[in-house]
């Protein structure tokens, strides 16, 4: 599944692509699963808007709408859903297999292609989804901010007081999307072997000085991944369907039995609350 830095690849590549323009028609596949609200809103919300901005919320992708006032009142489809100035947002999650993609008319839709919106400028915005668990749906109410914490911006004393009292393995508490948002199985296996903390550790038991360690490396991972355009391990792709480069910076995820980078120790593979994890057994203690 994305993470936070293909996710904010992904978004980032559309803004630059997008923003500015209207979204002239849009079409749905009516394929079950990837609406999670009706076709007809997402259309009816869609359509003649004008994208203003593309960002990343955890591991969701809001794309900001401005209805253009008509004679001095908010568009008629908008006051229709109840957003009496005329904005909205698109979310987008890619789920596992999602891709959001601009492309030219001219370019065959890709099997499994479940809504295009054409723009004003001449290309179209695609989300291809072969296993569907990717979801698409409109908000005209407040802000879309996400359920936990920024984990690129989070403080100091914010980020200890997440783990402060959890008796769940530190692996586990990262991934908790409440907690944090964006973290998954990959950034958490490197910011902790960065960290050098077991995943089993338990969250409640790090002293401080460990758990900072910990925010700093996540942070210094997150970002590296987004320069890098993410982590290309299976279907993942940018905006523009380029895969990422991190995942030759992989330190310990999906490195099972392989030496360790640092010490040569061969990499192991447990399970942590249901999730495969990939440590070090010198280097993290």
């Amino acid at each position: 599944m994305p993470e936070l830095p293909e996710v904010e690849t992904v978004a980032n590549g559309v803004h630059e692509r997008v923003h500015g323009q209207r979204i002239e028609r849009v079409w749905t596949s009516g394929k079950p699963q990837t609406f999670k609200s009706p076709e007809s809103e997402i259309a009816e919300v869609l359509t003649g808007a004008r994208i203003e901005r593309v960002r990343r919320v955890g591991k969701t992708i809001v794309v900001s709408l401005v209805r253009e006032s008509i004679a001095g009142a908010a568009h008629p489809s908008f006051a229709r859903v109840g957003h009496e100035l005329g904005g909205a947002e698109f979310l987008v999650h890619l789920g596992m297999t999602g891709r959001l993609l601009v492309s030219s008319p001219e370019v065959p839709l890709p099997p499994h292609t479940h809504a295009v919106l054409s723009l004003s400028g001449g290309n179209e915005l695609r989300f291809v989804d072969a296993r569907r668990f990717g979801r698409l749906s409109v908000r005209t109410t407040e802000t879309y901010d996400g359920p936990g914490a920024e984990p690129l911006t989070i403080g100091e004393d914010e980020f200890v007081a997440l783990f402060r009292g959890r008796r769940t393995p530190i692996k586990a508490a990262l991934l908790n999307q409440s907690l944090l948002h964006g973290v998954g199985n990959i950034y958490a296996d490197e910011s902790l072997f960065r960290a050098g903390i077991r995943p089993r550790r338990q969250a409640a038991r790090l002293s401080r000085k460990e758990l900072l360690r910990l925010r700093v490396e996540l942070a210094t991972v997150l970002r590296h991944a987004i320069a890098l355009g993410g982590s290309s391990v299976s279907d993942y792709v940018d905006a523009d369907g380029v895969r990422g480069f991190f995942q030759l910076e992989h330190r310990v995820y999906s490195r099972t039995g392989k030496p360790c980078l640092v010490c040569s120790t061969p990499i192991r593979k447990i399970t942590v609350g249901g999730r495969s994890t990939h440590y070090c057994p010198v280097c993290q203690r």
